[in-house]
């Protein structure tokens, strides 16, 4: 985290659980900070980590990496659990307009942290340059590998027929998106268009019974997916958070819910259980493990609002119509029940002007995003080159920068491409529900880090935020993140390679704030007064350049293998240094400039905004 100056109100770092895959990680990340899946950024058990490299849906491994912020105010009543808000500091330069009213503090004080500090256009205009001309470099010697290695007798099981008229292969490595828009693809357009006809029909007929007509669907789509035993466990499940619940101990309810979920990560229980889903088909892991996992996670939040708020005496039918919510079930993203209660509960939902248009232009983009993908693994083949550690040895040191980063990258796409399409849905069932992730290539700050926004607000909202306070403490800064990492790693499944990445993110999130208090003591805080404001700018951008390095490095432990992340580190680092490490240091430090340019444009945009809205 780069030097930052004391700052009067400190919002809470980010925390992404990564998803664990089907037999791997599942990207759904809470990245690095949690959950990634990330994509992926919902997780199927975690055994050894095998030495290709694993991917899976960012939503049902919480993309790999840490929790999300919100990018809109919640509607539902005040909690007595405080916001869902990222798990990690706010740091310097915050992810400007991801909270509406982030940036009320004074404007000397955003002045002071180098939001709106600008540089001369001749310098953004040069990293500009620079960050383009390494990107292209790094990616000619990335298409070069690809042909290069397209026949060798290792790519064959994941490098597959493609466009056979011009020559070219398909990178097959990610068996998730394979499925998901091949053989499953027509499978998962049936039901989600049923859905959406479902609800507009029940919201023309009887819009008061719409969230009892969503579960009854969502219900029995689980009941002809899985089998009506599966269905039977998951009501078990339900039925016993419920009836905690009752007793108001949060404790008992937060308990009983990571015991639950411990019996999906867990042998033998998880063997035993699985013995409930009738017939086998090629998702059936990824789907048992998401629908599993995020109804813990549902029925867990329903059980601590219940606690919450005793006046309110929430029932086991506004549970069960929260938790069989189609969209969101098996896959997420996953709203807390008061937000979803609150929003489902409107009788005659309005529009606000000009959704429909925002609706339409994200499913077009989703459609444009996978059309993207399709086209990008016919050239660059970035899963199936990290399998092959020998092929990997030999790129040189731009490409293998470029694929550790192209990776990452990859991971955040998935994750948007799959909440794009369920988030699409949501909104035209009058729903908020969480935003898609941020783009890796934006997050130079672990408190940034994450991509599944649910996620992180489920665990901001009811681990986080409740043991870590203000998050400006060192020791209850430092017991917050090892709960909620400790929660992540049962999230995604206990084995070696998730208690790595556990350890490695957790590590940075902390790091970021002793950082941050050595830069508060006297004689650091001085040198900063002594700089301009726009050299204060470029030294923090150093900062967030080698940060943005540790996030990649720290999260590819679970995207590819440990085998995989040694060797990038071991070149870049090692062999590498001087001039391959400082080459790359010094583009990731324009693209790092190129980023705040991004957020002081925003927080303007924003200022100007609020000043209209002010009454004259």
């Amino acid at each position: 985290m780069p030097l930052a100056t004391p700052s009067p109100t400190l919002a809470p770092p980010t925390i992404l659980p990564a998803a664990p895959c089907g037999q791997q990680l599942c990207s759904a990340r809470l990245c690095s900070t949690l959950l990634s899946s990330a994509p992926g950024r919902p997780p199927p058990p975690c055994p050894p980590p095998p030495s290709s490299c694993c991917h899976h849906s960012p939503l049902i491994a919480l993309r790999g990496w840490g929790p999300q912020g919100w990018t809109h105010p919640t509607v539902a009543p005040e909690p007595s659990w405080s916001d869902g808000r990222k798990v990690g500091r706010r740091t310097p330069e915050p992810e400007v307009g991801s909270v509406p009213g982030s940036l009320t503090t004074s404007s000397s004080t955003i002045q002071a942290m180098g939001i709106k500090t600008a540089l001369p256009a001749a310098e953004l205009g040069l990293y500009s340059l620079v960050l383009s001309g390494a990107l292209a470099y790094a990616g000619r010697g990335l298409l070069e590998a690809s042909q290069d290695g397209a026949h060798r007798k290792a790519f064959r099981e994941s490098v597959r027929p493609g466009w056979e008229y011009i020559g070219r292969k398909m990178d097959v490595a990610d068996f998730e998106w394979v499925m998901w828009f091949t053989s499953f693809r027509n499978v998962i357009i049936f039901a989600l268009s049923g859905h959406v006809l479902f609800a507009k029909l029940c919201t023309m007929v009887a819009p008061q019974l719409r969230s009892w007509m969503y579960a009854v669907y969502g219900a029995l789509a689980v009941l002809g997916t899985m089998g009506p035993w599966y269905l039977l466990l998951l009501l078990g499940h339900c039925v016993s958070l419920y009836v905690a619940s009752l007793l108001g101990q949060p404790w008992l309810c937060l308990g009983l819910g990571l015991a639950s979920l411990a019996s999906f990560k867990l042998d033998p229980l998880i063997s035993w259980q699985s013995g409930f889903v009738t017939g086998t088909f090629d998702l059936q892991e990824v789907l048992f493990h998401g629908g599993s996992g995020f109804t813990v996670l549902r029925c867990t939040s329903f059980a601590l609002e219940s606690c919450a708020h005793p006046d309110r005496r929430y029932s086991l039918a506004d549970l069960l119509k929260y938790n069989f919510y189609l969209p969101f079930f098996f896959f997420g993203p996953i709203m807390t029940f008061d937000r979803f209660h609150t929003q489902m509960s409107q009788v005659e939902p309005v529009r606000r002007e000009g959704e429909l248009w925002r609706i339409r232009a994200q499913a077009g983009l989703s459609v444009v995003a996978v059309m993207a993908v399709d086209i990008f693994f016919h050239f660059f083949y970035i899963l199936t080159i990290p399998s092959d550690l020998k092929f990997a040895n030999r790129l040189p040191d731009s490409a293998l920068a470029g694929l550790a980063y192209s990776n990452l990258v990859y991971d955040w796409v998935k994750a948007a491409v799959l909440f794009g399409v369920v988030n699409t849905v949501a909104r035209l069932d009058h729903l908020d529900p969480p935003q898609p992730p941020k783009c890796i290539t934006a997050l130079y700050v672990f408190a940034e880090t994450h991509f599944d926004r649910g996620i992180n607000d489920w665990l901001c909202k009811y681990v986080y935020d409740h043991i870590g306070g203000e998050h400006s403490e060192v020791i209850p800064e430092l017991g917050a993140t090892v709960a909620t990492f400790a929660i992540t790693t049962l999230w995604l499944g206990p084995c070696d390679i998730v208690y790595l990445w556990s350890f490695l993110n957790c590590f940075g999130l902390n790091f970021e704030l002793w950082v941050q208090k050595l830069a508060e003591l006297g004689p650091l805080a001085q040198i900063e007064a002594s700089l301009s404001e726009q050299m204060s700018r470029r030294v923090r951008a150093l900062f967030g350049a080698m940060n943005f390095w540790a996030i990649i490095m720290y999260n590819l432990v679970s995207l590819n293998s440990l085998e995989f992340t040694e060797l990038v580190a071991r070149r870049l680092l090692l062999t590498g240094f001087p001039q391959t490490t400082l080459a790359i240091l010094f583009v990731t430090y324009c693209g790092v400039q190129l980023v705040k340019e991004r957020e002081r444009t925003l927080a303007l945009e924003e200022e100007q905004k609020q000043d209209k809205e002010k009454p004259e």
